[in-house]
């Protein structure tokens, strides 16, 4: 079959598990066209995502004049389909109650995706989260364009399903992919007639990526973060949680790899509890970096406010490092006491004791729950095997 994958905004920091995934269904011998309605306005620093961008057809970034061209053109060339797709989206903007010109943003990137898709002869269309670029897709759709199917990550698009019109996008879809238990009983509650067509596909790692090492001698205080700097994440407790333990623990280090909106706020708390050399912001790495800082840590620390089931977690686990972290979402299904810590979003208390089981915790102990946690990601988090799952609701 002739597959796309349409995006959003890619690729971009945060997508390298879009990219993983591409290359495991292209590894089984599925090649994938890939698309994306915007190139991302800040700059790449993985070589990967760099040479992704390349390989990618984008439809509104340096396309607006062909946009509105087409808009123009199909109402004559292809009226019943387009005012069928119209009224889809008629749908969707009432649904999301908000202006009207994002929606016809949608419909006119539909118009272009579906020229392109017939001139390719494109079967099928995967996107990734229940947004913007499945919108694009059931339009697309809609108008006489390929199936299509996508994966719902959350949070964010979890938080009012309602307005996102999912259950109209799942009725639509050939199936619809979420990567827990948890997603996929709020996709079913707002589809629950087509609870048949939600199916439990994880994302994953590409595992020989992930090497285990030994923890390297004398880090038993040292502590990694990683990910954007940003309400979400919940990075600002941090110093204060360290600022309770360094009489207790003062070689205790934290590093931060990562940055974004709320690096200065973090870095006035960071004064104002006076753990500047405890916590250490480094900025953004590539995925080379990430490995190895985690690979030089102890533990990795997410305390996070809201998430689907972070990448970064499963990549800790899969390096044999213990994980502390936060019970939201679909993060219990993966982390316990075996093979972390885990503790209510937004509690410096229980924070701070996370923390200092870690560091009471041996090598040895650390070791065996480090081996706990590869475990469960070669068993449930092996993107080849999740690659497979998607493959076979692709031919179906």
């Amino acid at each position: 079959m002739k597959l796309a994958y349409l995006l959003n905004t890619y690729p971009l920091i945060s997508t390298t598990f879009i990219r993983r995934e591409i290359e495991a269904v292209e590894r089984q011998g599925q090649p994938v066209v890939r698309f994306a309605s915007r190139q991302w306005d800040e700059q790449l620093v993985d070589p990967l995502d760099i040479a992704e961008q390349g390989r990618t057809e984008y439809l509104l970034t340096g396309n607006v004049a062909g946009l509105l061209v087409g808009g123009l053109i199909e109402p004559w060339r292809n009226p019943f389909r387009f005012w069928r797709a119209a009224r889809v989206a008629w749908k969707t903007w009432r649904a999301a109650d908000e202006g009207v010109v994002r929606h016809v943003n949608y419909l006119l990137q539909a118009i272009q995706f579906r020229q392109r898709t017939r001139a390719l002869d494109i079967d099928h269309v995967h996107a990734h989260f229940s947004t913007n670029a499945a919108t694009v897709a059931m339009l697309t759709h809609a108008l006489g364009g390929p199936s299509y199917s996508f994966t719902v990550h959350g949070p964010d698009e979890l938080i009012d399903p309602a307005k996102n019109a999912m259950g109209l996008k799942v009725q639509r879809a050939k199936f619809v992919a979420a990567i827990t238990g948890y997603c996929r009983e709020r996709i079913v509650r707002e589809a629950p007639d087509c609870g048949d067509k939600v199916r439990i596909i994880p994302c994953g790692l590409h595992l020989p990526d992930f090497v285990p090492s030994p923890e390297p001698t004398g880090v038993a205080r040292d502590i990694v973060c990683v990910g954007r700097i940003c309400a979400n994440k919940g990075q600002i407790l941090i110093p204060q949680a360290v600022a309770a333990l360094r009489h207790e623990f003062p070689d205790i280090k934290i590093r931060l790899v990562g940055d974004g909106d709320h690096r200065a706020l973090l870095e006035s708390e960071m004064r104002k509890y006076g753990v500047t050399d405890q916590v250490e912001i480094l900025g953004w790495g590539d995925a080379d970096q990430v490995r190895s800082r985690i690979r030089t840590s102890a533990a990795l620390l997410l305390p996070s406010y809201a998430e689907g089931l972070p990448i970064v977690l499963m990549e800790a686990l899969a390096l044999e490092r213990p994980v502390l972290t936060t019970i939201i979402a679909g993060i219990p299904e993966l982390v316990d006491d075996g093979c972390g810590w885990i503790f209510p979003a937004g509690s410096i208390e229980q924070l701070t004791d996370a923390l200092r089981g870690l560091m009471a915790t041996t090598a040895t102990q650390r070791a065996a729950m480090g081996r706990e946690g590869r475990a469960r990601i070669e068993t449930r988090h092996d993107i080849d095997k999740s690659a497979a799952l998607l493959i076979a609701g692709f031919r179906e």
